[in-house]
């Protein structure tokens, strides 16, 4: 799997949208849209954006036990409703924030221009003390791929793929975000194939 690193370079995919074609059979990723984190020859790392999660943020405080059942009931509704989704099915105990870059600890990662990735427990106490980033969003788990596998999945016909949108990325409205994503293709879900097509 991919592997971040603070100064690395670059991949192809990074900072692009996956967007799973209807003729992807892995019900994991039907009708995902995927932000690619991380792509290089070693493989690729990212998280779909539109995969709602049931535990709420309160729950995953209480689980870190970074605050006790007290606490949870006071938490400020902007706290409470901070949002948890399903990133992907590797490693789906462990999480991860998608965040703006207006927050950055030792263990920041920068993703594209504007955009972090932070694994550790310090953003998560930020959080939820209100001093986070000013755009986040928890995952639980990632997609990842081997060296060479998701290139493998492009080039038959499983993925689109197009630069991301920020404001989609954060958006909270999971129901239509993959709809939403094509459409920054110019692309209607009623006109997509599942055959390759070669011009």
């Amino acid at each position: 799997m991919a592997t971040f690193q603070k100064k690395r370079e670059r991949g192809l995919l990074d900072g692009q949208f996956l967007i799973a074609m209807p003729g992807m059979f892995d019900s994991n990723f039907a009708r995902t849209v995927i932000f690619v984190c991380a792509h290089s020859s070693d493989g690729a790392m990212g998280f779909v954006l539109n995969r709602p999660q049931q535990l709420t943020f309160p729950d995953v405080l209480l689980h870190l036990q970074i605050i006790d059942q007290a606490e949870a009931i006071r938490l400020p509704p902007l706290t409470r409703n901070f949002q948890i989704q399903t990133g992907g099915p590797v490693e789906t105990g462990r999480g991860f924030v998608l965040h703006s870059d207006d927050y950055l600890s030792e263990s920041s990662i920068p993703v594209s221009d504007d955009i972090c990735l932070t694994a550790t427990l310090d953003i998560v106490r930020a959080i939820s003390r209100g001093e986070g980033p000013s755009k986040a969003m928890m995952m639980l788990g990632y997609a990842g791929w081997g060296a060479g596998q998701l290139e493998s999945e492009i080039a038959s016909n499983g993925w689109l793929n197009c630069p991301a949108s920020e404001e989609l990325i954060f958006d909270r409205d999971l129901d239509d975000k993959y709809d939403r994503a094509l459409a920054l293709m110019g692309v209607s879900p009623a006109t997509l194939s599942m055959d390759a097509g070669h011009a």
